[in-house]
């Protein structure tokens, strides 16, 4: 964080201070809210959840070097104290934000929001100093942590926003309002909770409301939801996808018998080649939305071509590929699902299969509402469509309807089976792998099937990580 006394954050965020003996001292350490990572300077925030109250920790994080607690009531211990602790942090995110020099790009989407984050910040951090947010802390708290951690040195600031309902990204921008706006996609993940997906565009297309006349919308020219943005906005706007009339697009797509994609990036300043190190055609428009970010803030598309063909996976648990020594290679795509990425997975396990077996290990889709049985149906029936050799269904009523989707789409009914849970799976799997499978492990994150994915993994001597 910048460099802020315990008497300005207390200005700042309105709070009275308590047992501070020097209120002229400087956070010179994070500004966390797990007493785990604490180091000296940092500033720890005590939010009161369901499991543990942060209070508990006060006297603890003081002793271990933290400068102060933000807190709700008086602990003990030096504290700065304020009626509402979120509130306080999203004001000291607002201050700390108008402060910097950095360019703030903000980007949102159905799917793929946590990819592109990745993708951009490689990039940009290839022409200057550059934070971004880390996994997928995109709410109301995870996104002004990770505002904090710049620095007078960041010149690019990368924040994916979240969103569960109307509002929650309006409230996003006004703790940190962007120059850059990112739609990717308006699809089905969460459509239980907004119920319909012209209502999830409403929400998304707050993000491009928020942009000054100065700023740019990087809206998909490709989904007819997120192009009609444009008109929500007075910024300007990029267009990004593989329509002709995209700004930023990409010609020649093709999927390598690895499932990595390439294609030939075109920009308004020039063309190049694109091979990339992940997995599945849908990190194609992933790419080309970091491209446009890229190419706004001065990049040639020589340079964005060369980061997009070097860059990783950043997140666990996303198309993480690795081969056992006995040649069965696990793709862990485990950490969340919903109908768009399900098929995106499926699609780049069939291509990486090119001869060989291959198994989808999937779960429940969830919040998807009264759209649950028929999408969890037409799941299972890609699946026996992409010649996907055996669909394993794991846990209870959504994992039956992907497996009788599977049933009722194959020939004789042997490309699916319903298994009750994780542990199911594995033994099966266990029993049945032999030599050269490629195994796909996907659901929601509820359902937890990264153990799956670990249990294979830990099956004879550690393979090597090829990709990640």
């Amino acid at each position: 964080m910048i460099a802020l006394s315990l008497a300005e954050i207390a200005e700042v965020v309105g709070g009275q201070t308590y047992d501070i003996p020097d209120p002229s001292a400087p956070v010179t350490g994070p500004v966390v809210r797990d007493s785990r990572e604490v180091v000296p300077g940092s500033l720890f925030v005590a939010f009161a959840g369901e499991r543990a109250d942060g209070h508990d920790f006060a006297a603890a994080v003081v002793e271990a070097g933290a400068a102060a607690v933000l807190a709700s009531r008086p602990v003990g211990v030096p504290a700065i104290v304020v009626e509402d602790v979120q509130s306080a942090l999203g004001a000291l995110a607002r201050h700390v934000v108008r402060r910097l020099g950095a360019t703030l790009v903000a980007l949102t989407g159905s799917a793929g929001k946590t990819s592109t984050k990745d993708l951009i910040a490689q990039v940009l951090r290839r022409k200057a100093p550059t934070v971004f947010t880390p996994g997928s802390l995109n709410n109301e708290i995870g996104l002004p942590l990770t505002a904090l951690t710049a620095t007078e040195e960041t010149r690019f600031l990368v924040l994916e926003m979240g969103a569960r309902g109307i509002g929650h990204i309006r409230y996003l921008t006004g703790l940190t309002p962007p120059k850059i706006g990112l739609v990717l996609n308006v699809g089905t993940a969460h459509i239980g909770e907004f119920g319909g997906r012209e209502q999830i565009a409403l929400a998304k297309g707050e993000l491009v409301e928020a942009l000054p006349e100065d700023g740019t919308a990087v809206l998909n020219a490709d989904d007819p939801l997120v192009r009609a943005m444009a008109s929500r906005t007075k910024a300007k706007v990029l267009l990004f996808g593989e329509s002709d009339e995209a700004d930023v697009r990409a010609e020649n797509v093709r999927l390598m018998d690895s499932g990595q994609p390439s294609f030939r990036l075109h920009t308004p300043s020039g063309a190049s080649d694109v091979t990339m190190r992940l997995y599945g055609e849908h990190h194609v428009s992933n790419a080309l939305a970091a491209a446009a970010v890229a190419h706004e803030l001065g990049m040639s598309a020589d340079e964005i071509a060369l980061a997009l063909s070097e860059a990783g996976s950043l997140s666990r648990w996303r198309m993480e590929v690795t081969e056992r020594p006995d040649g069965v290679t696990v793709v862990n795509d485990a950490y969340n699902a919903n109908p768009e990425s399900m098929r995106a997975a499926l699609r780049a396990l069939a291509a990486m299969g090119n001869g060989r077996r291959t198994w989808a290990v999937l779960g429940k889709m969830a919040e998807l509402g009264d759209e649950a049985l028929a999408e969890h149906d037409a799941v299972g029936r890609l699946a026996v469509r992409l010649n996907v050799s055996k669909l394993v269904a794991v846990g209870g009523r959504e994992a039956a309807w992907l497996q009788l989707g599977a049933y009722n789409e194959g020939s004789w009914g042997e490309e699916s089976v319903h298994v009750s849970d994780a542990q199911a799976a594995v033994d099966l799997l266990r029993s049945e792998l032999r030599q050269g499978d490629v195994v796909l492990v996907k659901a929601s994150r509820s359902v937890g099937l990264e153990s799956v994915a670990q249990a294979l993994l830990a099956t004879g001597t550690e393979g090597e990580v090829v990709a990640r």
